[in-house]
């Protein structure tokens, strides 16, 4: 190799005299620079490269050591400038080292024959007992993951997708491990066919075998005390600490795994949290998060979810063993003890609360409420519209967004309400609307797909399901024409042309990417035709699509005005135009008012139980109100109001806007 050079024979007589050996020693190879003197008690096997050794290093109480390499066993190894490699118990064989590393009382390092590093690896999600394996890789990303789990039936596009990710598994197979720039490894007992990216720090860890930890010196990972690991696959920005247990996972970006969880056959993406409790055979999509000890989460698909303590499914009905799966929509949450009994489907954004033994599916309801009573799940449409939670999770998940900003896997459209959303609210607003002609309107309760709907329910389903419907066109109308020059009827028809007919019908969540249908046909199309063909070319067609985002809402929501407030977006008037904005500002004034009497809620009198512990009611408020500040100062209330006032003079100003076009 080039600035390397075998040693002499003074050299080979001085650094036996430091306690070095080596079965051969016409294969170590050093720097010129090289300073033989931080080299001692070391045995040489193989063939193996010495760096440059200089600088020194600060440890724990500001203890200051000279760069060395000391007490350890290379075998077939390339160690870059300046390293520090000290007590290594039995070895380290077979890696390619970068510069400034770190190792230092470490039990065993090796790599052992051909290695994939992790890659390839088959997990198990969603169904426990398979059908829906997928073969993790280091640039897996959560939308072809859902494909590869839930397109079963698209044989040929599971066949290239899988051919893909073998194909780049061969690319990094490799008999040597690769340890990066900048690593740190300490106290760590066993790591076996690991490889390490530049920046990553490893303390402490028991036992890491068979993975890759995709750090950068941007994004470094840090993986803890006492974690187990085997079969992995570790990103960018991601904690693995305190005694955490993996198998047969892959963690994505962002990720924070702590306090003993235990995760089997399961992948989390970007940004998701595992603390304390347990996840088996599970798809977590981005924002997926569990905290508490007594938390099971098995056999499901979740994203932007919030699992309460004592939160668990079923998936074995102990006939054929653990065969059934759920599916928990983007934004669902579940309330402390709540059970789920699989095959369930749980629409976005709905709470679930208490116990279902039922096969529900609500999937049609978004925005709900899912309530036990009397061993019945109870549906209540629309509820979570009124809810502040709901808002602040919205607003809250872009700024815990824990991805350095370059190299993001995961494509997340944040948007609350989207053509995925409001397309499952139409549908619902149906089905509400049919169970009333059907049934008629004397009924205290209706059943629908193992569900109860009370009759108050109902009517406010309707309610909240059309305002909600007011809001998003508004919303999508008024972005078309804000800050535009229009002068005349016919140039705002031009305005609200939509751009194509892609977008139009049925939109889904690809765990993240919100798009139509038809656009990631047209993507599945491409990968059977074999007009992708690399793992490079899927992630670019898949951005591709989130990049059309808005243009393919806006012809999505040319559809819904057209249906939802009987026109022609050829043949809207200004009329129809002002009508439109005034309905959206009265949808928004309406449910900010909703929020901010929720909002109320936590202000009121019983939230005042528990303070001025040893007072009187004098002493409880002034103790609350030095905890939780006063409700008219609290940011999220003065956040709606602000917001109220907003949208009324952005109202106003659209309509002055359109009263000018002439006709």
């Amino acid at each position: 190799m080039n600035n390397y050079r075998g040693i002499t024979k003074e050299e080979i007589k001085q650094l036996i005299q430091q306690g070095c050996q080596s079965d051969d020693w016409d294969k170590l190879y050093i720097k010129p620079t090289t300073d033989l003197l931080k080299i001692e008690s070391v045995t040489f096997s193989g063939e193996n490269y010495i760096g440059h050794i200089e600088g020194t290093r600060t440890f724990y109480g500001g203890i200051i050591k000279q760069n060395s390499i000391k007490n350890v066993h290379l075998h077939n190894c390339k160690i870059g400038d300046n390293a520090f490699i000290n007590n290594v118990k039995s070895y380290i064989a077979n890696y390619n080292i970068g510069d400034n590393v770190m190792i230092d009382n470490v039990d065993i390092i090796a790599v052992d024959g051909e290695c994939s590093f992790g890659n390839g690896v088959t997990v198990d999600v969603i169904n426990e007992g398979g059908g829906r394996d997928i073969l993790i890789f280091n640039q897996l990303s959560a939308q072809i993951a859902y494909l590869l789990a839930l397109y079963r039936h698209k044989t040929v596009l599971i066949d290239e997708l899988k051919r893909m990710i073998e194909e780049y598994t061969l690319s990094v197979t490799s008999s040597v491990g690769h340890i990066g720039d900048d690593v740190k490894i300490l106290n760590a007992n066993t790591i076996k066919g690991v490889c390490i990216g530049d920046g990553a720090y490893i303390n402490s860890a028991s036992k890491l075998i068979n993975g890759s930890i995709n750090s950068t010196k941007e994004s470094q990972v840090y993986i803890g005390t006492d974690v187990m690991a085997t079969n992995f696959i570790i990103s960018s920005d991601s904690k693995v600490d305190n005694s955490s247990i993996l198998t047969n996972c892959f963690i994505g970006q962002g990720c924070l795994i702590d306090k003993h969880y235990s995760i089997e056959h399961s992948i989390f993406f970007a940004n998701s949290q595992g603390f304390n409790g347990e996840a088996c055979s599970i798809f977590a999509g981005p924002y997926t998060v569990t905290h508490h000890k007594s938390t099971l989460l098995i056999a499901g698909l979740f994203s932007f979810m919030n699992a309460g303590s004592g939160s668990n499914q079923s998936n074995h009905m102990y006939k054929l063993g653990p065969i059934h799966q759920g599916i928990m929509e983007r934004g669902a949450k579940t309330t402390s003890d709540s059970y789920v009994l699989w095959p369930s489907k749980i629409g976005p954004f709905t709470l679930v609360m208490g116990r279902h033994y039922q096969h529900v599916d609500s999937s049609d309801f978004p925005f709900s409420y899912l309530i036990e009573g009397n061993n019945k799940s109870y549906l209540i449409p629309g509820a979570n519209l009124k809810s502040v939670g709901t808002v602040r999770d919205a607003q809250k998940w872009p700024k815990r967004d824990n991805r350095s900003k370059n190299n993001r896997l995961d494509i997340i459209n944040f948007n609350l309400l989207s053509p995925y959303t409001i397309h499952k609210v139409s549908k619902g607003l149906r089905h509400l609307y049919d169970i009333l002609d059907l049934s008629g309107d004397k009924l205290d309760e209706y059943n629908y797909k193992d569900m109860v709907v009370k009759k108050s329910s109902l009517h406010n389903g309707i309610k909240m399901y059309n305002i909600v419907i007011n809001k998003f066109l508004g919303n999508s109308i008024i972005s078309r024409v804000e800050n535009k020059n229009i002068n005349t009827v016919q140039e705002l028809r031009e305005v609200l042309k939509p751009t194509s007919t892609i977008g139009q019908g049925k939109w889904i969540d690809v765990c993240g990417l919100l798009c139509p249908i038809s656009a990631l046909n047209l993507f599945v199309d491409k990968v059977e035709k074999l007009e992708v063909k690399t793992v490079e070319d899927a992630i670019n067609e898949l951005n591709e699509i989130n990049n059309h985002y808005y243009e393919y809402e806006w012809n999505w929501a040319v559809e819904l005005i057209e249906s939802f407030y009987k026109i022609k977006i050829e043949e809207i008037t200004t009329e129809n135009f002002i009508n439109i904005v005034s309905n959206w500002k009265k949808a928004v004034v309406d449910l900010d008012k909703m929020l901010y009497k929720d909002a109320s809620k936590e202000f009121d009198l019983h939230s005042y139980v528990g303070f001025g512990a040893d007072g009187e009611e004098k002493e409880k408020l002034a103790d609350f109100k030095n905890v939780r500040g006063a409700f008219e100062s609290n940011s999220t209330v003065l956040e709606i109001l602000s917001h109220i006032d907003r949208k009324e003079k952005l109202g106003d100003k659209i309509i002055a806007q359109i009263k000018e076009i002439k006709g």
